[in-house]
Parts: structure tokens; C-alpha cells; sequence
């Protein structure tokens, strides 16, 4: 009898991993007089139809589509509206953008991910289906998303932010320090916000730990930025060796560094360490460009403004360095001016005098001064599960 109970619960655990295993129906979806932007051209097509079949393009025509009724399929008019590859955004935070600084930097997790989740939905629903993640605790919204629990784009995670002491991720108040060998991490850290790393040993460390969770790339502090709560904005942050040990460990695990970075010296220490992707970069100059331009090495540039839509500063001392980060994206620096000035080639941005790809925002056109473009500066070499 209880070898017929054994056998019989193997044969139910089977059954339901092969029926878990039989692919589900195949839905067909029919867009019908649509113009299509296929993200290459700089043009729209004429009005066409498209007939989606699961989550394949199984045909685009300017001629009517024939479907099978017996697909039920789904069919959408499109009105002559424009139908597009979803966007990719190449800089952002999943965790961090819906919260103040201050409060995702102290609420309770549970909290702030219930409003990640709540962002995530909403950023899908602008028309975001990737977002490449520079930097916060995003591995359970991951998770959440690829599960099918949480609508939300897909996600290219880095983890914690990694900094040096009093660099731009370092999130600690000063009866924080001196640290000690017993002293326990901030809360930031513990979260996955950031990670305090001093020593190439220490970053080493740091990147290992951020790859095993599932970083698709790592991410480090290279300089001072606007929000600095300590480091000026010119400041150089780690050694050539420190940002060595990461990018050593990074291609080890077959992906790359991305830094933090304003200023030619922080970049060029960046590029003699090997990192292969600059976020940010707003004062760079033209040696400096042409440099990353020979290097092949990606600029994950933002077009920061000073309107209603500009992030919120706490300080005088933040007000002025925001404002000399806004004077690249505004053409007020006239090297920036002559130099600078993109041109569109389809959806991709290249400085006149370099080759270094620059892509723009949605949120710099509103005013009309940059061309939509999304955000797609820098391709990860793996996927993270």
C-alpha cells in the first residue's frame, strides 16, 4: 500500500511538470493601419498593417492581413497613430526615482518597493520596456518583474552603487565616522543602495558580491556630482588601481564598468582603468572626447535642465553645481556651443568632430531643444537571470 501512495504521488508530481511544460495557445495580435517606426530609418512607413503571432512579428504589409478566426485574435485600429519598438532607457534607477532622495535613503524597504513596483508599471506604460539600472537595491523588482508578479520593463541591473569614502555614493552622516573594522554598515548599505569600498581588495569585493546577485553591469563612483553630500563636483574619486580591481572582476564574469564621471580627469583615470561606458560627463572637454572617441569607450550622457522638471537641491552649494552641469545641456558653455552640437543620425546622436555615440531623452524635448530619441547608450554584454 504504501508503495501504490509513493507511486502514485511520482506519477501526479510528473503529470503536472507535463502539463506545467505544454506551451500555452500562441495569441495573434493584428495592428491595422499603422504607420511603423522601426527605430533604424528616420522616417515612418506608410499606412501598414502588422500581425504579431506570441511575442513574434510575423508580418508588416501595407496590404490587408488575413487572420484565422479560429485564433481569436486580437485586432487593434490603428487610427493612422504610430506604432514603435518599445524605448530603452539607458540611465536609471528603478528604486529611487518615485521616492525622495531622503526617503529612499530611510523608509522601510517593504514601502519602497511597493512604490518601485507602483513606478515600474507606470514607466511600461510610457513606453519603456527596458531600462538599464545605474545604480539601487533593484534585484527583487527584478525578480518581481520577470515573474510576471509586478508589470514593469525589463531590467539591466548594476546593484549597489559602488563609492569610496565620502565619494558620491557615500550616504553617511559624520557621527558615522571613522569606521573600524567592527563598525556596521549604514543603512544604506545594508539596504543595497550603496557600497562603501576603499582599497582595490575592497571593490573587488563589492563587484563580486553585486555580480553574484545578478548585476549585468557593475557601476562605480569615479567623481563628484551635483548631490554630493560631501565631494565637490570636480572632485577625482578612486585610485587607477581601485577602478582596475573592478573592471578586472567585471570582465572576468564577461560584462563591463560604467562610472560616474564630470570632469576630463576623472574620465581619462575611467579609460586608463579599462572602463568601457562614462554616465554622465557633462564638462568634459574636446582632448577628452577625442579620446573616448579613439577608445571606442560609450558616453551615457543626460540633458539636465533648469525648469519645473529639474531635480530638487537642498543646498546652495548643490544649486551652484547644478547649475554648472545645466550650462552644458543648455548651450550657455560655449565650447559646447560650437562643439557640441548634435546631429541626428536615425535615432543615434555622434559629437560633428568624434565618433563617440550620444543618444538624447524624451524628457529633452519637451522645450523643443534636443530631438526625441530613447535611451540606448550602452548595449550589456550578458543578461542577468
Amino acid at each position: 500500500m504504501f508503495v501504490f501512495r509513493r507511486l502514485f504521488v511520482i506519477a501526479a508530481v510528473l503529470l503536472i511538470l507535463c502539463a506545467s511544460a505544454v506551451a500555452q495557445p500562441e495569441t495573434t495580435t493584428l495592428f491595422q493601419n499603422v504607420r511603423v517606426f522601426d527605430g533604424k530609418s528616420g522616417t515612418v512607413s506608410p499606412a501598414s498593417n502588422v500581425l504579431i503571432k506570441g511575442n513574434i512579428i510575423a508580418s508588416v504589409s501595407t496590404a490587408d492581413i488575413a487572420v484565422d478566426p479560429k485564433a481569436n485574435p486580437t485586432i487593434i485600429a490603428g487610427g493612422g497613430r504610430v506604432l514603435m519598438p518599445g524605448l530603452i532607457e539607458a540611465h536609471w534607477h528603478a528604486m529611487m526615482v518615485a521616492p525622495t532622495f531622503a526617503t529612499a535613503l530611510t523608509a522601510d524597504m517593504g514601502y519602497i518597493n511597493l512604490v518601485a513596483g507602483q513606478e515600474a508599471a507606470a514607466t511600461l506604460m510610457r513606453g519603456f520596456t527596458t531600462v538599464r539600472d545605474m545604480g539601487g537595491p533593484t534585484f527583487g523588482l527584478k525578480r518581481a518583474i520577470d515573474e510576471g508578479i509586478v508589470a514593469g520593463p525589463r531590467i539591466y541591473p548594476s546593484g549597489a552603487f559602488i563609492s569610496q569614502t565620502a565619494g558620491h555614493g557615500d550616504f553617511r552622516q559624520l557621527s558615522d565616522i571613522p569606521r573600524t573594522p567592527n563598525t556596521p554598515l549604514s543603512y544604506a548599505e545594508r539596504i543595497g543602495v550603496t557600497a562603501i569600498a576603499d582599497s582595490p581588495d575592497e571593490v573587488r569585493l563589492r563587484t563580486r558580491e553585486n555580480l553574484m546577485r545578478g548585476a549585468s553591469q557593475i557601476k562605480l563612483m569615479a567623481g563628484g556630482g551635483v548631490s554630493s553630500p560631501f565631494g565637490p563636483l570636480d572632485t577625482t574619486q578612486y585610485t587607477e588601481a581601485e577602478l582596475h580591481a573592478a573592471v578586472e572582476a567585471a570582465e572576468d564574469w564577461g560584462t563591463y564598468v560604467a562610472v560616474h564621471a564630470y570632469t576630463p580627469r576623472s574620465i581619462k583615470r575611467a579609460i586608463d582603468a579599462g572602463v568601457l561606458c562614462i554616465e554622465h560627463g557633462h564638462l568634459l572637454d574636446d582632448a577628452t572626447a577625442k579620446l573616448m572617441a579613439e577608445k571606442g569607450i560609450w558616453l551615457s550622457i543626460q540633458p539636465f535642465l533648469d525648469d519645473e522638471d529639474a531635480n530638487p537641491v537642498h543646498s546652495p552649494m548643490m544649486r551652484a553645481r547644478q547649475l554648472e552641469v545645466i550650462s552644458w545641456s543648455d548651450g550657455t558653455r560655449p565650447a559646447r556651443r560650437s562643439r557640441w552640437r548634435p546631429e541626428t543620425m536615425g535615432n543615434c546622436w555622434r559629437c560633428r568632430d568624434c565618433a563617440a555615440p550620444i543618444r538624447g531623452s524624451s524628457v529633452s524635448s519637451k522645450k523643443g531643444r534636443w530631438p526625441i530619441s530613447c535611451w540606448s547608450t550602452a548595449i550589456p554584454w550578458r543578461t542577468s537571470n
